[in-house]
């Protein structure tokens, strides 16, 4: 399974910060490999995030757990405590309006 891309969208470029010693691992990798830092970048990424899926995976379905747009979802967003504790403590209630 790849990860998709954005290939195609019509979108700036953003710089990309990084410090020193990083900047230099990337410049030295793209020209031992003859590829530019921008596609050094960019298949590095591609791999990491593709090593990582479960990973990731794992952290999508926490957000959208979180972002299920229950109040008591949101009060355990801003709040650290789990929905199942809110319930313990007496729940949050309903939407206003």
């Amino acid at each position: 399974m790849s990860i998709p891309t954005t290939a195609g969208a019509a979108k700036r470029q953003a710089p990309l910060k990084v410090d020193p010693a990083t900047d230099e691992l990337i410049s030295q990798g793209a020209h031992c490999l003859g590829v530019t830092k921008k596609d050094l970048v960019a298949e590095a990424v591609r791999a990491y995030l593709e090593q990582r899926r479960a990973d990731v995976r794992r952290g999508m379905v926490e957000a959208m757990r979180v972002l299920d747009g229950s109040l008591s979802s949101n009060v355990s967003m801003l709040t650290g405590l789990s929905p199942e504790r809110i319930e313990q403590l007496g729940g949050v209630g309903e939407w206003d309006g």
